[in-house]
């Protein structure tokens, strides 16, 4: 599987599905449908993805928006992005202060803001996209997981568990150096509420 295959299962997962748990479960029925060896493509995507996003940059415009808090949130976020389809995703990983733009965002804080009730669907947080290859890779193998990390492993992928950021750290919260690294989602968040 091709990096244009991985983001047309993404894709269509969204077309063909209303919600995220029925986007994993198509998701797991069409890896399911593979090679062991597309599942390991298809999470070796999963991981290259989540590594164009998981930076201090990306986390501190998350954290500006206020859409992540900890490590785990900033984790479940990054799969959350790659949901939304190779355009925006892309977009913004080659910008994180563009993140203010997306239209999931602005619901997002718009539901937050005016406190309508959310679901777990409005939550800009995905975690389980991480886990469908290797239910995939259980039913068609019939081997543990393991398995499949192991052959991640041999393709040079380094696997850990929670955000590895490499670029410069920075604290979002520090009104300056937010307005200075990521100007867009500051003016943003102050226009949106109201403290301009």
């Amino acid at each position: 599987m091709d990096i244009d295959g991985f983001w047309n299962l993404i894709e269509q997962s969204a077309r063909e599905t209303e919600g995220k748990e029925a986007r994993l479960r198509w998701l797991q029925e069409q890896l399911a449908r593979r090679s062991a060896e597309e599942i390991i493509d298809f999470q070796s995507w999963i991981l290259e993805a989540r590594r164009k996003v998981d930076t201090n940059l990306m986390w501190g415009a998350a954290i500006v928006l206020y859409l992540v808090g900890t490590s785990d949130s900033f984790w479940y976020f990054q799969m959350w992005l790659a949901g939304l389809g190779r355009e925006t995703f892309e977009r913004v990983a080659s910008d994180p202060d563009t993140l203010a733009d997306v239209p999931e965002v602005q619901r997002f804080l718009t539901m937050q803001r005016d406190r309508i009730p959310r679901t777990d669907d409005d939550w800009p947080e995905f975690e389980s996209l991480s886990y469908v290859a290797p239910k995939a890779w259980e039913k068609v193998t019939g081997t543990e997981r393991d398995a499949l990390f192991d052959a991640l492993e041999a393709r040079g992928h380094l696997l850990y568990g929670m955000p590895h950021l490499t670029d410069e750290d920075w604290d979002p919260e520090d009104d300056e150096e937010a307005a200075r690294r990521v100007p867009r989602s500051h003016r943003f968040i102050r226009e949106f509420y109201g403290r301009a």
